[in-house]
């Protein structure tokens, strides 16, 4: 039984603030994450506290533009909740210890309000590039520099991969399944076409997804299902770089 895949960016999961004094000062060569200024946003589980190198313990790696964890905690810690470590019971528990719900049953009904919840059991492994979401502030607003150097994410070359695996049960065996995809800014002068991106000269890009992308690849894999297939291949190009 092939899982629903949602695909994911971290399009407004975090922002960051630092001290505009010295920041001004840094403009030019941007602020970097070991500067020790740049910290986790208002609303944030982190609030406040000061963004570093390596894994945070949502799974997210800034300085090395990677996620890696379960899917939830691409999002939970963004939406103010402690990161989710694979236990439901523990879970529930530590949200009860940490003031966000008064008993279990409470604990659980608020976490089923959370879109992406339901997705806990993946494993998620995100990368990106530094126009997607860098790991510095070049232009002194205190948070870290999304398409530097372009008025939105379009013609910025921008991309994304999303790499999804999990396991599920059919007729008492443990089937695993893995799902892979690219995603790419469009160019400036790409044009919307019913859904699809195409190049200036009329050439299919991909699927729209999040407006100003498109799909350049997705594959998917599931033995027990005898699947293995690439469900979508740009015909102009599945690299990641070409589309600037």
């Amino acid at each position: 039984m092939r899982k629903k895949i949602l695909v994911i960016g971290i399009m407004g999961v975090l922002t960051m603030s630092g001290m505009i004094g010295v920041i001004e000062a840094k403009k030019n060569d941007g602020i970097t994450i070991q500067d020790g200024i740049l910290t986790y946003s208002a609303g944030h589980y982190l609030e406040g506290e000061l963004l570093t190198v390596g894994y945070d313990i949502f799974g997210y790696n800034y300085q090395a533009h990677l996620f890696k964890g379960y899917y939830c905690n691409a999002y939970l810690g963004g939406y103010g909740f402690p990161p989710y470590e694979g236990d439901d019971d523990a879970y529930y528990q530590r949200l009860v210890n940490e003031g966000f719900a008064e008993n279990l049953l409470e604990a659980e009904l608020l976490m089923s309000r959370i879109r992406y919840w339901a997705y806990r059991d993946i494993q998620l492994l995100m990368k990106w590039n530094d126009a997607w979401l860098s790991n510095r502030d070049r232009d002194g607003d205190g948070l870290l520099d999304r398409h530097y150097g372009y008025d939105s994410y379009i013609g910025s070359g921008a991309w994304l991969t999303n790499h999804m695996w999990g396991t599920y049960e059919l007729d008492g065996k443990t089937c695993p399944w893995n799902y892979f995809v690219k995603i790419v800014a469009v160019p400036e002068d790409a044009k919307l076409i019913e859904g699809y991106w195409y190049t200036a000269e009329g050439s299919e890009i991909g699927p729209e997804i999040w407006g100003a992308f498109a799909i350049i690849q997705k594959i998917y894999n599931d033995p027990c299902m005898r699947y293995h297939v690439i469900e979508y291949l740009s015909p102009t190009s599945a690299g990641l770089g070409y589309y600037k």
